[in-house]
């Protein structure tokens, strides 16, 4: 496997240890169906909103901050898979999406936790 893709594992897996310690149920790592794909599917404390999150890992910044990557195309495909996932699973919860932001080539990594880092937009 190439070394992104190793980075991009340990960036996720940090991710989820993040939300568990704030008290998040994981739902779903990794969740897919066809094309569509989510990287993390959470529900917070109470178990009254579902949280979709996309993680973004980077070795640095020198490109940009990870953040940055999330444009309206890759919001598109979340919101559409995110619709998939509720009927596939017939949720019926307000959904907030998060970005989980990762820098650096080890553990400790430097991490961001975006609340409510986007909405679904309407086409």
């Amino acid at each position: 496997m190439a070394t992104h893709n190793n980075l991009g594992k340990e960036g996720e897996e940090e991710a989820v240890q993040l939300l568990l310690r704030k008290g998040y149920s994981i739902l779903h790592r990794n969740w897919r169906a066809g094309k569509k794909e989510l990287d993390i599917v959470a529900t917070d404390l109470h178990q009254k909103t579902l949280i979709v999150v996309e993680v973004k890992t980077r070795r640095n910044t020198s490109f940009g901050l990870p953040e940055d990557a999330i444009n309206t195309q890759k919001i598109r495909h979340i919101i559409s898979s995110t619709d998939a996932y509720l009927r596939k699973h017939k949720i019926d919860l307000p959904v907030r999406f998060d970005i989980i932001t990762v820098v650096g080539e080890t553990s400790p990594f430097q991490m961001e936790h975006i609340e409510d880092a986007f909405f679904a937009p309407i086409w």
